[in-house]
């Protein structure tokens, strides 16, 4: 985006004022932050989702940067595609979806949630004058539940004496809602100018009540506790067997001002989420997906087969947040495990496979000596760096 300049903007109305389309009719003044890079959220549209559409497992396990998260009973979280509504008409096509598969049977210990994590230095140099009471970031998503009742929302924070701020919403059932919560800055608020964690932006259908309190006030920051993370929450979605629930474009910007969603093209979305998880397998393939397609490896000369020890490297796609854990797998699928071959012909599978000198950049796969007969190994492979 080319940038505009002050009296650019003052031609525009004169006043001083551009308005911009909105799904509300923003209006963005010369005080508002710049309209370039505004959203710290990455993949807040949920439209790259490199490790798969569906799991079972709890974690960073579909959409990438987002962990769906249950204790008590269990979930299923899936990358789903919109047709209609409201989040649709302002230019969604993905959400990032709960379901209750199994509901909660410890109203004490289960919860329900969705969350990302910022890295440190992104708030410290996002332009928020995070200490001042009189600045602000604005925190906005849409959200959709097959249950009606109150849910709540929250940041929280980790370096010096972590803090948290509570934001409750109450939906319809089945009704895609905007949320909008402006924040600002408070004394006991640091953010570290390093990769590691700064704030985790959580969103939930339910925490039992061994993490919550009736006295937890919202609307302001608080000194984060993990048994009175938010008020007591009514357990009718976490009892209710399929429930679902819903979110899909997450921003979080610096300004007292909701501005229109930060629409990026997959393209750079991706690679911004590959500095904390890639893989050699193409878009669209599942790691562990048996396919030789994509995958690295280094050929030697043919006829000169050795069992004696083996390399081959991988530079990754962009530069990874920090050293990641990487995990090889075979043509077959295998996981630490690599393809013995001959010019790209498969020899043999399930061989040991190393990896060995990882660093952010790329990283070395290792067959040790005593392999099958090849004259060449070849692996695939996945890279995570998350938070």
């Amino acid at each position: 985006m080319s940038q505009l300049n002050v009296d650019t903007i003052k031609k525009a109305d004169g006043t001083g004022n551009l308005s911009v389309p909105a799904e509300t009719g923003t209006v963005v003044t010369t005080a508002s932050p710049s309209l370039g890079r505004r959203n710290m959220i990455l993949n807040g549209s949920m439209a790259v989702a490199q490790r798969g559409t569906s799991s079972t497992t709890s974690g960073i396990q579909t959409v990438d940067r987002w962990s769906s998260n249950g204790s008590s009973g269990s979930i299923t979280q899936t990358q789903e595609t919109l047709s209609s509504g409201d989040p649709y008409d302002v230019g969604f096509r993905n959400f990032f979806r709960m379901t209750n598969t199994d509901v909660v049977t410890d109203s004490t210990t289960g919860y329900r949630f969705n969350a990302t994590i910022l890295e440190a230095q992104d708030l410290a140099n996002s332009g928020w004058n995070y200490t001042s009471s009189s600045s602000y970031v604005t925190f906005s998503f849409w959200v959709r539940s097959s249950v009606a009742q109150t849910y709540y929302a929250y940041l929280r924070t980790f370096d010096g004496t972590g803090s948290n701020y509570v934001i409750p919403f109450t939906l319809s059932a089945n009704t895609w809602t905007k949320v909008t919560e402006t924040i600002s800055g408070d004394s006991a608020l640091q953010f570290d100018n390093d990769n590691g964690q700064g704030v985790q932006v959580l969103i939930s259908a339910y925490w039992g009540t061994g993490y919550t309190d009736s006295s937890v006030a919202t609307n302001q920051w608080k000194t984060f506790s993990s048994s009175a993370r938010t008020p007591d929450m009514t357990s009718t979605w976490a009892d209710t067997d399929e429930a679902t629930f819903d979110i899909t474009g997450v921003q979080l910007e610096v300004g007292s001002v909701a501005t229109p969603f930060e629409h990026i093209s997959y393209g750079e979305s991706l690679a911004l989420c590959q500095r904390y998880y890639t893989k050699s397998y193409g878009q669209g393939v599942n790691p562990g997906t048996a396919t030789i397609d994509g995958s690295v490896g280094r050929h030697g000369v043919a006829g000169t087969g050795t069992t004696g020890e083996m390399f081959t490297s991988t530079v990754f796609k962009v530069e990874m947040r920090g050293i990641p854990t990487v995990l090889a797998y075979d043509m077959s699928g295998n996981s630490g495990k690599c393809a013995a071959t001959n010019f790209g012909v498969v020899e043999t599978q399930n061989n040991t496979c190393n990896e060995v000198h990882i660093q952010t950049s790329g990283c070395h796969f290792q067959r040790p000596s005593g392999g099958d007969t090849a004259c060449a190994i070849t692996v695939h492979y996945t890279a995570d760096a998350e938070l």
